[in-house]
């Protein structure tokens, strides 16, 4: 999309005034020139970056398959260690350990991974406004390529007017709101109880039953969104993701913003239409928008130079170095957890077994919102 847009120059540009074209596009050797497309290109290097994170994503989906084979056939099959990073899709059980660490200062034994994770998140989001939503997530990732998809397909995509598209936006922040209102309420005790229960210790493996072993309105819900996201951009992350509107309200502390000089801006507005947030970038000076994810779509397709960029305090930014700051802030955080020991849990192979066994029991059952009730042996 950002090559084709690119190319796509008004015909009244001085060429003192065109940015230059990339340089990658001479280059004979196909890997010099992927390497320098990845260097020049700020899509490029974009989907360099999403495409590692699938992979480990990818990683971490069939270890953890492995090990809960292991647990599912009672120790029978090679035990394969479960991977911690799985803990990076349990964003509640990361909103209620971040609670628990405020409230009593120790970080929980049984998820301490997803606290770190959604620590990164966020100081990514303050960095970098929602970039984490377009480098990283592999969620924004699917969405992104089944509206491209779906463009491909049927020759573009669906604009859901303005004045149904800000309240079904306002949904993701009434789901933040309940989560954070829920949350918020819980006393010491109750975090304590929640984060010690049977529920919270297997929440990973239960997420993935569920997913592997989908029901049949959990299946049509799933295709449902993934049909709408082939006609509407980002339906899922624009409209419910909870998670994004948490980053939203982050990215309004960044210091990092897509700027545009008007005195250079020839108004062929490339830079909206290749927004995949539909922002109205040609008319910004600024964009505070809380749905812009620093993807340099807009950035990538501007054909004048020194006019849209991304800048910090007057200081120009390259794309180059917001990429840095995304996984330098993410591979640091959990860095960190590694080194200090808060990356694996502390439940022991042993217990693992005992609790897979038992995960039909009702204390490992959803209790419309309760701890499930459960004793000290349990």
């Amino acid at each position: 999309m950002a090559a084709r847009l690119y190319s796509i120059r008004p015909k009244k540009l001085a060429p003192e005034l065109r940015r230059p074209r990339p340089g990658y596009r001479g280059e004979r050797r196909w890997y010099r020139r992927l390497a320098l497309r990845v260097w020049q290109d700020p899509h490029a290097l974009r989907l360099a970056v999403q495409l590692a994170f699938v992979a480990l994503c990818v990683w971490i989906g069939i270890e953890f398959h492995h090990f809960v084979e292991w647990g599912r056939s009672g120790g029978a099959r090679p035990f394969v260690e479960r991977p911690p990073g799985v803990e990076g899709f349990l964003p509640i059980s990361a909103l209620i350990s971040l609670k628990h660490w405020l409230v009593t200062g120790t970080v929980n034994r049984i998820h301490p991974a997803a606290l770190f994770i959604l620590l990164a998140i966020v100081l990514i989001s303050i960095g970098a406004k929602k970039a984490f939503c377009s480098f990283l997530c592999p969620v924004g990732t699917l969405s992104e390529y089944l509206w491209r998809l779906g463009r491909a397909a049927f020759g573009r995509n669906l604009t859901v007017p303005r004045w149904l598209d800000y309240p079904l936006r306002s949904l993701k922040y009434l789901l933040l709101l309940f989560f954070v209102w829920a949350i918020v309420k819980m006393d010491g005790p109750a975090l304590a109880a929640f984060v010690g229960s049977p529920y919270n210790k297997v929440a990973d493996i239960k997420m993935y039953l569920f997913f592997a072993e989908l029901s049949a309105l959990a299946l049509k819900v799933l295709v449902g969104l993934a049909v709408v996201s082939l006609f509407v951009k980002n339906a899922w992350c624009r409209f419910l993701c909870p998670y994004g509107a948490l980053l939203g309200i982050a990215g309004w502390l960044s210091p990092l913003k897509i700027t545009r000089t008007a005195r250079t801006c020839i108004d062929c507005q490339l830079c909206t239409r290749a927004c995949p947030s539909d922002i109205r970038v040609h008319e910004a000076k600024r964009v505070w928008s809380d749905e812009c994810t620093s993807c340099l779509e807009c950035v990538a397709v501007c054909p004048v130079k020194d006019t849209l960029e991304v800048r910090a305090r007057g200081r120009r930014v390259s794309p180059r170095a917001v990429a840095a700051i995304v996984a330098g802030v993410f591979l640091g955080v959990t860095g960190l957890a590694m080194a200090t020991g808060h990356w694996q849990n502390a439940i022991s192979r042993e217990e693992y077994l005992m609790r897979f066994q038992r995960l039909d029991w009702p204390m490992y059952q959803h209790a419309r919102g309760n701890v499930p009730a459960y004793g000290p042996e349990d």
